[in-house]
């Protein structure tokens, strides 16, 4: 045989089935382009003038694994339409003499061709756009801009790496579907039907039963450490519960739209409904797949969003201060007014030594223990006995801060006055209306209600319920709680105190005197320090401006990613549909062919056409859309492990998501439905 037979063959087949393999090269081309990108500024030097660097890199490293796992999950896929549409051409090679292995030699040069064409255009394309990349990047981290122009072999060599694992897995997919498949049934792989689905109502039960589980745990969950357990399960009950009500509910849907004479017996009704009843199953399996990647897309850009725009209220939660001091005790002695005092005046003779002043000052005692709290207001502390309680135990343990009350009323300016069985609380994320308070082993205590909001209790990064147990004496309050703690060996019961105020200086200047400050400070429980050995006690410290960078660091690389990985998923989204709607015009060709010469116009063409696409393509959107909205609850939890409690942001990054999404999503139906009616009236027009 003629050398170059099988490339000229493998190439002229690319170029005749150009509207099958365009969009699904320029679609590589995108994803190696991102991947690219996504390891070049992980590998770069930008990182290493940021705050928290590792954790960026991390992050990137972490995204890249994402987008080189759904590259290969979706490319499988996408692939799988062009194996349908190709199988009869490779049937009509087998009956006219070409063996299993020729066409596995086609295959072999048409899949070397796309994945060069792809991969070395990918790689110039996100070489061109890395730096452009790279500026966005830093200025989403506010960080420092550099005007160099760098190719990293590095990431150059891992996209070939993967991307090469993932053509050759792409290419034994597709010898195996020919190797395993006679002539006729390769004749026949594009025009077969498909029956529908056996025991469709068990599917659609099954299905209902998982998506309505999936809602229940997103919209009951309470705190934000069952969510981020629970997050995951919630995930993948979504994806099964929606393949099986899209993919039964299709059938059911036909049905009922066949039943009904009055609808399905119009000209623009009747040919759509039909060729949808035919193809049902693998109908369903399309929606669901656009539902998913809509909501991933959705879930993803509305989060990382929220936590890009509401990164300063997360820094303001928690550091409330400019310099922000904890001081831990050995015991309930280092609590006592005394040594408050000379702590706190030692710390603003430092303060004062460096030429500044300690202002708006947050100052209080915390006696802190955590305990699950019943229905009835009691407080159990033992952990073996709420351990034993479950997964859901979360929701109801509380962290229990016990303020004396001198330092309440001088942190909210009030004379409050309590009886030595009462106590004010506070509540935080979580809700209490009971008229009593008792402690396992400890006292009980009549509650008096309080404004959560007018004690600044300086604890906004406690992500779990939170109550502040404002007690007439201290000590008297948790005397039998330290005596069963210290039994169990828990060491369950810590004395703090808190210290942060705000000072007059600029950035640098209260740097340096928060690193001043904790170099007199500064202990670990093996190291002695000035702390430690004249109060007994050790302390940390923390600068509300040195940390603001990591906040930034991580926030931003996750707004990022967020971009990047929507970007992938809709190019994705966008595939499907495009293949959706091409595979099916190839389909239809005939159905429609036939309408036209009993009479059937390209007006009424377009008016069945409309009546299909709009029946079902809308409803992923949908879908997507009342995912989104049971998801919100869960995402807000999830949210709060990064220190955001911003509930009217997340909700209108959500609702902005969803309305730009909803406007490109009808966009994309536009264009492929011309597509599709060029395909079935043989039309040169536009739609």
């Amino acid at each position: 045989m003629k050398v170059g037979f099988y490339p000229k063959l493998a190439v002229d087949s690319i170029r005749k089935n150009k509207k099958m393999f365009t969009p699904f090269i320029l679609t590589c081309v995108g994803m190696v382009m991102m991947f690219y990108i996504i390891m070049y500024i992980g590998l770069c030097s930008v990182p290493d003038s940021m705050m928290g660097a590792e954790s960026v890199r991390s992050m990137l490293q972490l995204g890249s694994v994402v987008i080189a796992v759904f590259a290969c999950i979706f490319l499988f896929y996408t692939n799988s339409f062009l194996m349908r549409r190709r199988k009869k051409e490779f049937g009509l090679y087998n009956i006219l003499g070409m063996g299993k292995w020729s066409i596995a030699r086609i295959l072999f040069w048409e899949t070397l061709t796309v994945a060069a064409v792809s991969i070395l255009a990918g790689l110039l394309f996100g070489i061109s756009f890395s730096k452009l990349a790279e500026l966005g990047f830093i200025n989403i981290m506010n960080g420092e801009i550099t005007y160099d122009l760098n190719i990293s072999w590095v990431a150059v060599a891992r996209t070939l790496e993967v991307f090469g694992v993932i053509f050759l897995l792409l290419l034994l997919n597709s010898i195996r579907q020919v190797r395993f498949s006679s002539a006729v049934q390769l004749l026949r792989g594009e025009s077969t039907g498909e029956k529908p689905p056996r025991a469709n109502w068990l599917f659609r039960i099954l299905g209902a039963v998982v998506l309505g589980g999936a809602y229940y745990i997103a919209v009951m969950i309470k705190d934000p450490i069952t969510a981020l357990l629970w997050f995951f399960v919630a995930v993948l009950m979504v994806i099964a519960g929606t393949y099986l009500l899209m993919i039964s509910g299709s059938v059911v849907f036909c049905r009922l739209l066949q039943k009904n004479k009055a609808y399905y017996y119009k000209p623009n009704h009747f040919v759509s409904v039909s060729s949808m009843a035919f193809r049902m199953k693998r109908n369903g399996a399309g929606l669901a797949s656009i539902c998913i990647l809509a909501t991933m897309v959705l879930v993803m850009i509305s989060s990382t969003t929220c936590l890009y725009f509401g990164e300063e209220n997360a820094v303001n939660q928690r550091y409330p201060r400019d310099i922000n001091i904890d001081f831990r005790f050995g015991g309930i002695g280092g609590l006592s007014d005394d040594i408050a005092e000379a702590v706190r005046s030692d710390i603003d003779g430092m303060v004062a030594d460096a030429g500044a002043s300690a202002d708006d000052v947050i100052s209080y005692r915390t006696a802190a223990v955590s305990g699950y709290m019943t229905d009835d207001g009691n407080v159990e502390l033992d952990v073996r006995k709420i351990d034993d309680r479950g997964v859901d135990v979360m929701a109801n343990v509380f962290q229990f801060l016990f303020v004396p009350l001198s330092d309440f009323n001088e942190t909210v300016g009030d004379d409050i006055s309590l009886g030595d069985n009462e106590a004010i609380v506070c509540v935080y994320r979580h809700d209490f209306d009971g008229d009593v308070l008792s402690f396992n082993g400890g006292r009980s205590f009549h509650v008096r209600k309080y404004d959560e909001k007018k004690f600044e209790h300086g604890e906004g990064y406690i992500i779990s319920p939170c109550m502040v147990v404002v007690v007439p004496d201290l000590e008297y309050a948790v005397e039998g709680i330290a005596d069963m703690t210290d039994s169990l060996g828990e060491g369950m019961l810590q004395y703090r105190m808190k210290y942060d105020f705000d000072t007059d200086l600029d950035v640098d200047e209260e740097i340096a005197l928060c690193d001043t400050i904790n170099e007199i400070l500064y202990s670990t429980p093996l190291d002695a320090s000035y702390m430690e050995a004249k109060y007994g006690a050790y302390a940390s410290i923390a600068s509300r401006e040195e940390n603001r960078q990591d906040f930034y660091g991580m926030f931003g690389t996750l707004f990022y990613i967020g971009i990047i990985l929507s970007i992938v998923f809709t190019l994705a989204a966008v595939l499907i549909i495009y293949y959706k709607q091409l595979s099916e015009g190839y389909e239809d060709q005939a159905r429609f062919g036939i309408m036209q010469k009993v009479g059937m116009t390209k007006r009424d063409i377009k008016k069945s056409i409309n009546s299909q696409l709009l029946t079902v393509f809308f409803l992923p959107l949908l879908f997507a859309a009342m995912h989104l909205a049971f998801a919100f609850p869960i995402i807000h939890k999830l949210l709060l492990l990064f220190g955001l409690d911003k509930v009217t942001l997340f909700a209108a990054t959500t609702g902005v998501s969803l309305l730009v999404f909803a406007v490109f999503y009808t966009i994309v139906y536009k264009l492929t439905a011309g597509a599709y009616y060029k395909i079935v009236s043989g039309a040169k027009e536009e739609f």
